[in-house]
């Protein structure tokens, strides 16, 4: 591939003075689009991608829910590729100014606390800085909190969904044909709005029906109804993403792989719903990102990709993988061997037994494979939390030692009480 580039000014529509740059690309005399871009914002040039091998051109990306554990992964990635990001959090429990700390003092990156849910912030921050894409992130995520209080994920993955669907498809009719064509609206979902697999059923695709079994996975798949119908009735150029079972650095440690790993350094119960023989595919969240990037910039809007690990593992076998690891990474621990603290405690309703994602789609149309393999990438985190004690130490608040106990009993509970720092994903 051989673009030219080539770059003019427009003019602000509101003040009717230059504005910035217009910059057209062209391969082999074929035109293949224009982007504006405001003074000040030199860097957003076209750039060879490193995941694809092709040339993009930068884009200014509106990111709900990125100071969450799988968001602000995204936003420093996007960050990395050079893409302005627009990062909208309302900083529940989950979310954590200091998952975006690398991104201090960056320009190009700007926070604001909000809920998807205020309309008029939304729009305001659509029409002010003009973005070329939209990520949903936003969302609550744990299954355990869903069956406490299932309020707030229909408030936030049912209604917020829906008011931002709303702004952006006002806001993707008031772009010029040429922009409404290039914008994306990228609705990040889970795997477990298909429901539950049998031991030999194969794993779930794209079209497999829809079968949630926890008010968590029943809100994401009723947001996952409303962008498809935004696509069909409205024409909203959307594409919702599928996930499976995410695992990386600054997850909040309600999470298995956190809350094993955590507890375990402290030589405190590793808890294990039931049997421990539920099964789910999982997926480093850098890969997750990669996935992502690859929707955003080659994905058909109205379709669907499912993006897992390929790496389908019992959650005991999963807690058996980390003690090993933590056994080789730390082992003048007093608490060798670490699966000593494993702990089994009382199933929670309506436990899916098993998931399985496959991804042939992705992998066929986009060329997205996961790089990480499951040891490679456990290594990997628990390093990072090795790594990062202040910020463990940030996200350990009352509330979250409160909800240990609740869930776990004595299994799960925290003793220290470290302060209180701002805390979705």
């Amino acid at each position: 591939m051989n673009p030219q580039f080539y770059a003019g000014a427009y003019y602000d529509e509101i003040s009717e003075l230059p504005g910035g740059l217009i910059l057209f690309l062209v391969e082999s005399n074929r035109f293949l689009g224009s982007y504006k871009y405001r003074i000040g914002l030199d860097s957003y040039f076209p750039r060879l991608c490193g995941s694809c091998g092709e040339f993009h051109m930068n884009k200014t990306i509106l990111v709900t829910g990125g100071a969450g554990f799988i968001g602000s992964n995204f936003v420093r990635c996007e960050r990395l590729r050079s893409n302005r990001i627009i990062n909208l959090d309302i900083l529940t429990y989950a979310g954590n100014l200091l998952n975006l700390e690398q991104l201090k003092g960056d320009s190009d990156h700007i926070f604001i606390q909000g809920d998807i849910r205020d309309r008029e912030l939304v729009r305001k921050l659509l029409k002010g800085y003009q973005p070329d894409a939209v990520v949903n992130l936003a969302a609550e995520s744990h299954v355990d909190r869903s069956i406490d209080s299932p309020e707030s994920f229909i408030q936030t993955n049912i209604i917020g969904t829906y008011h931002l669907m709303e702004e952006a498809r006002e806001y993707w009719k008031s772009l010029s044909p040429e922009r409404r064509e290039h914008f994306r609206f990228l609705h990040v979902s889970t795997d477990e709005v298909y429901g539950s697999l049998g031991p030999q059923a194969p794993a779930f695709i794209e079209n497999s029906p829809y079968a949630p079994n926890s008010p968590y996975s029943a809100s994401k798949a009723a947001s996952d109804h409303l962008v498809r119908a935004y696509f069909h009735t409205f024409g909203v150029p959307a594409i919702i993403t599928n996930c499976s079972n995410n695992y990386g650095p600054r997850q909040f440690p309600e999470k298995l792989a956190p809350l094993i790993v955590l507890n375990a350094v402290e030589g405190k119960p590793l808890p294990i719903y039931g049997d421990g023989l539920n099964v789910r595919d999982w997926l480093h969240v850098d890969d997750h990102c990669d996935a992502l990037h690859a929707v955003l910039e080659k994905g058909k809007p109205g379709q669907t990709y499912n993006i897992g690990g390929c790496c389908e593992k019992t959650n005991l076998e999963t807690v058996n993988t980390l003690c090993a690891l933590l056994d080789e990474m730390i082992p003048t621990s007093r608490h060798v061997p670490h699966c000593s603290l494993i702990t089994f405690v009382e199933d929670r309703p309506g436990h899916d037994r098993r998931y399985a994602i496959d991804c042939s789609r992705i992998r066929s149309e986009l060329g997205w494979r996961a790089k990480e393999t499951f040891e490679s990438g456990m290594r990997k985190t628990i390093q990072w939390y090795l790594d990062n004690p202040e910020w463990v130490h940030s996200i350990k608040t009352g509330a979250y030692r409160d909800w240990m106990s609740r869930q776990y009993g004595g299994a799960g509970k925290n003793e220290d009480s470290p302060q209180k720092a701002p805390g979705k994903a």
